[in-house]
């Protein structure tokens, strides 16, 4: 095992594109639901318009070179290569900041956020918020390397990633995270590595207490969004927790198989008012598509539910934390819920708009509710 960090650069041959678009040209298409609306799933209409575009339209070059541009990088770390953005700051004093997306995401989730978060003068902010971004992507997921064996689950990322941390020579940073980067944050926070300043949320990664006392309507409000969740939302967790295998099939054979079962996350977890393009556009989400797609991530990034979901590390974290609730995210809670397993938070807000993909749907709002949480740890 070697401790090298090298620089990766992406070219995806074009034979690689040109199998995509004979795929998507031999789609054998379901008949049309027998609703008028997304309750069965993604509506044919929205999904031939997303196809249409992603064969006729969509550059997979413009976002093979932003990724380029950023600065990518690959290391081996327990066996596994780890793939990740590294994007220092001009700023001195800038503080190093650990980014994990989660599931359906990728590092395409932070494209809108590096820049403000690393250069803020340049985006009309202040030099003393500036931040050095180091953004992984997870085991089994993008371009980083799929775990041969099981036990890769959100405690042993996030070992990994602290020694991720350790590699890049920083003596100082934070850490931030949404979904599964919620969780494995939330795990850092509990090991608290002396380098650690503090972390950020944005999903609170807790257990709501059961019967809780002279609950709120707005907690109770939290409560049945949970509960609808769970009832009509969470199929795709049942699968992927229980049989990532067999589902893996279909998300590395179909391109419109794997696109369907992440754009309907996209409609039911974003903040939008009825229209998934209102928030994110087309080559958005296919941007985030062809991380899986191109990398056969499809049933290895499943495996994390297999590994984790069930035996989620509902943990007590006593470093400094911040905590922002978006408001169209399934999964909140109220400050005093979040207090319980944060015992120093000392940064907690709801916005007025976003969801469950926060930095990407909202970035100029994710971004000062970072500001704001870690001004309080520098």
């Amino acid at each position: 095992m070697t401790t090298a960090i090298e620089p990766f650069t992406l070219a995806i041959p074009e034979s690689q594109l040109d199998d995509l678009r004979k795929r998507l040209d031999l789609t054998t298409w379901v008949e049309e639901e027998t609703v008028d609306d997304w309750s069965q799933g993604v509506p044919l209409a929205k999904m031939k318009a997303l196809v249409d575009y992603w064969r006729n339209q969509y550059d997979w070059r413009r976002c093979e070179k932003i990724l380029n541009d950023f600065g990518q990088f690959k290391t081996e770390i327990d066996g596994i290569d780890i793939h990740f953005l590294h994007v220092r700051s001009p700023e001195p004093n800038a503080m190093p900041l650990l980014l994990t997306h989660g599931w359906p995401g990728s590092v395409v989730e932070f494209f809108k956020v590096i820049g403000p978060l690393t250069d803020p003068v340049a985006y009309g902010g202040k030099a003393e918020d500036a931040f050095h971004v180091i953004a992984p992507s997870l085991p089994g997921y993008g371009f980083s390397g799929k775990p041969k064996v099981e036990g890769w689950n959100v405690e042993k990322i996030a070992a990994v990633w602290i020694t991720l941390m350790d590699r890049l020579g920083y003596a100082r940073w934070s850490a931030q995270g949404g979904d599964w980067g919620c969780a494995i944050t939330a795990v850092i926070g509990s090991l608290a590595p002396a380098e650690l300043i503090g972390i950020h949320l944005n999903c609170p990664f807790l257990a709501p207490p059961e019967n809780p006392a002279d609950i709120t309507v707005e907690e109770q409000k939290m409560l049945d969004d949970r509960a609808n969740y769970l009832s009509w939302l969470s199929g795709y967790s049942v699968q992927q927790s229980t049989r990532p295998q067999t589902i893996g099939y279909s998300l590395v054979d179909s391109p419109v198989g794997l696109a369907a079962w992440i754009y309907e996350r996209f409609y039911a977890w974003t903040d939008h008012k009825g229209s998934v393009e209102s928030i994110l556009n087309m080559d958005e989400v296919l941007d985030n598509i062809m991380l899986y797609w191109l990398t056969t991530t499809g049933a290895s990034a499943a495996r994390l539910y297999w590994e984790s979901y069930k035996n989620l590390p509902f943990v007590k974290v006593h470093v400094p934390s911040g905590i922002s609730v978006f408001p169209a995210e399934t999964h909140r809670a109220s400050k005093r819920w979040c207090e319980l397993f944060y015992t120093n938070l000392v940064y907690f807000n709801i916005t007025e708009q976003g969801g469950h993909f926060a930095s990407f749907e909202q970035p100029d709002i994710f971004v000062d509710e970072v500001r704001k949480t870690f001004a309080l740890m520098r």
